[in-house]
């Protein structure tokens, strides 16, 4: 308010308050400014991996990351954990003997081990192994991995279901096949520390898996029939398949066009 008799303006207690309030809120805004809060510690996120379980270290590189995300992405949990395991039963059974090798490379190789089981990599024709190997060498090349590092993971991955041959390589090779084999069957699993298994067990439960690996095979028997010639899975589709049409060894050997 003005008073036009003395030429001043008139100070009134709302006048006084507004200007206290204003003088505040300034106060109060540079006080945030210059003493912001502190940020909230950041989540995990949900689908984080540990970074060891049982003692044994689960590698946290940028294709490490990758790679398990790729998985993880494509496969059902149960599926998932099933490779999961296979890193980590290998690598137990491995670093009992004090085997030296390369974590990364058989971290890759085990999660990815198992793509040719997924509808989306399976082809007409080739074993689930074959696919898988292939479908990891793209997603590898992709990470512009080394071609003699994808090498690798494609042998580990095409061997992995012949424990004989894969046995005999490097081992980052070996230690698909020793792994997968043991969660599949449970091969060896008692040369393991039962605290060590539990832990496993714990941090990738199973959820199911051999009804579903078993699904899975007569899946694969019935959508790509050939591609289970001489194949372990096709004794499952001769149990499950009515009128089963792959051929046995012995069928392949007498229908052979040779006069004996």
């Amino acid at each position: 308010m003005f008073d036009k008799s003395k030429g001043t303006k008139k100070v009134t207690r709302r006048t006084v308050l507004q200007r206290g309030a204003g003088v505040a809120a300034a106060s109060a805004f540079a006080a945030a400014v210059s003493h912001p809060p502190a940020a909230a510690a950041p989540r995990p996120r949900a689908d984080a991996l540990p970074t060891a379980v049982a003692g044994v270290r689960i590698p946290d590189s940028g294709l490490a990351r990758e790679a398990a995300a790729f998985a993880r992405g494509a496969s059902t949990e149960t599926l998932f954990n099933h490779v999961m395991r296979t890193y980590l039963f290998g690598c137990l059974m491995f670093d009992q003997q004090g085997v030296r090798y390369d974590r990364e490379l058989v971290f890759v190789a085990s999660v990815l081990h198992d793509l040719g089981l997924v509808e989306a990599y399976r082809t007409p024709n080739e074993r689930f192994e074959v696919d898988g190997a292939d479908a990891a060498q793209r997603f590898l090349r992709e990470q512009r991995m080394s071609a003699d590092r994808v090498a690798v993971v494609w042998d580990a991955i095409a061997l992995h279901t012949t424990a004989g041959i894969a046995a005999r390589k490097r081992p980052e090779i070996a230690m698909i096949a020793v792994g997968s084999g043991m969660d599949f069957s449970g091969n060896g699993l008692q040369k393991l520390p039962s605290d060590a298994l539990d832990d496993v067990l714990t941090a990738f439960p199973r959820k199911g898996f051999k009804q579903e690996a078993i699904d899975t095979i007569v899946s694969l028997c019935r959508t790509k029939p050939m591609g289970e010639l001489m194949h372990p899975f096709a004794e499952v589709g001769r149990r499950h398949i009515a009128d089963f049409s792959v051929p046995t060894v012995e069928d392949l050997l007498l229908a052979a066009p040779f006069e004996d």
